[in-house]
């Protein structure tokens, strides 16, 4: 019998890919991006979306998609908002704790408590946890699994112990109240079967050359940002995995000159080792190490949403801008797939010892 899935603050997808790749059946993303909800309607025809603020969402909206007395296993997926708890505002915890991103996590509760899914799957940065230990949303949300009798357990990752060609940090829990369950173990790196990483190279090395500005006709999403003359000649002088600090000085910018911090910032990726963790604006060399290993431009869509481990069939809609945003924002389709099989044999390790119980 398939897991069910909701993939509340669904974005585009990303662990809706993950889920369905890994065997169980996707009902309903909801997020209130309606940029968002083209793209994920077009790549889920069989699915449905709510494309609403969760807060003007109730939980007898979803009565439709599920049922209460249903007699199928169910998860519910949540990935809030994770900008308040990131890196870059991890001084700003008076701010964050008032954000009001920050209480988008205690919507969730509501859904839980009337639902009682068989199975829960959160995903954010790990900067959640660390923001006020005891009165803070993950805190608040581990209460609440406690309350309603959920086996957890909570973790912070990387995402390229798992296959993805990412060095992401990201903080997951699953819960079941179908008896004790853990974040299943790495599969790459140092101890595992697959002692090497994925690189950029295992992904987006097949992707025929473009140009800055260029969109290749044959292959969906495959479009990079146009460059300025000099950030061209900035990157003409970048090797593989190089940086500013390759530069002669009259291309440094007035800041770099006083600055030497931050030198992922232009750089390129390197071919053989995972990539710098993508970001909202991942297609933009100004933002982060996000220019080709060789190729003078930054990465186009298309590679971007490959190094978030979408496959090449799964079409993003809207502007550069937009679709960037969401491919930066997805939790990696690999990752929440990992996720999904490890959910999906503690189910069936559940249902067999029920049978055998005659449960």
């Amino acid at each position: 019998m398939k897991i069910r899935v909701v993939d509340f603050f669904s974005g585009c997808g990303g662990t809706s890919c993950g889920l369905k790749s890994a065997g169980m059946k996707i009902l309903l993303g909801i997020d209130n991006a309606s940029d968002a909800e083209i793209t994920y309607r077009r790549n889920f025809p069989r699915s449905d979306f709510i494309c609403e603020d969760i807060r003007n969402v109730v939980p007898k909206d979803l009565e439709s998609y599920v049922s209460v007395n249903r007699k199928y296993p169910l998860l519910f997926s949540a990935c809030a908002p994770c900008q308040p708890f990131s890196q870059q505002n991890r001084n700003k915890v008076q701010r964050i704790t008032k954000d009001h991103d920050a209480s988008l996590l205690d919507e969730f509760h509501r859904f839980l408590k009337f639902f009682l899914p068989e199975y829960v799957f959160v995903e954010n940065v790990p900067g959640l946890q660390k923001v006020s230990k005891r009165s803070g949303p993950f805190s608040r949300f581990i209460k609440l699994l406690e309350s309603l009798k959920y086996s957890f357990d909570d973790r912070v990752v990387n995402s390229q112990d798992y296959g993805v060609p990412q060095r992401r940090q990201r903080l997951l829990l699953i819960g079941s109240r179908l008896g004790d369950i853990s974040i299943p173990e790495a599969t790459h790196g140092e101890g595992t079967q697959n002692p090497e990483f994925s690189t950029v190279r295992d992904w987006i090395e097949h992707f025929p050359a473009i140009t800055a500005g260029e969109e290749h006709q044959d292959v969906p999403n495959h479009r990079a940002r146009g460059l300025s003359l000099q950030n061209l000649t900035r990157l003409q002088q970048t090797p593989a995995g190089g940086d500013r600090r390759n530069w002669p000085k009259n291309l440094l910018l007035e800041c770099h000159k006083e600055h030497e911090g931050h030198t992922d910032v232009y750089g390129r990726l390197w071919w053989d080792r995972p990539a710098s963790a993508l970001t909202t604006k991942c297609i933009t060399i100004s933002n982060g190490r996000f220019g080709h290993p060789v190729q003078d431009r930054a990465i186009s869509v298309r590679e971007a949403a490959s190094l978030q481990t979408f496959p090449d069939d799964f079409i993003f809609h809207g502007s550069l801008q937009s679709m960037s945003r969401h491919i930066g924002n997805a939790v990696p389709a690999l990752l929440a797939e990992r996720i999904g099989k490890a959910i999906i044999s503690h189910y069936r390790r559940y249902h067999r010892q029920a049978v055998k119980e005659g449960l």
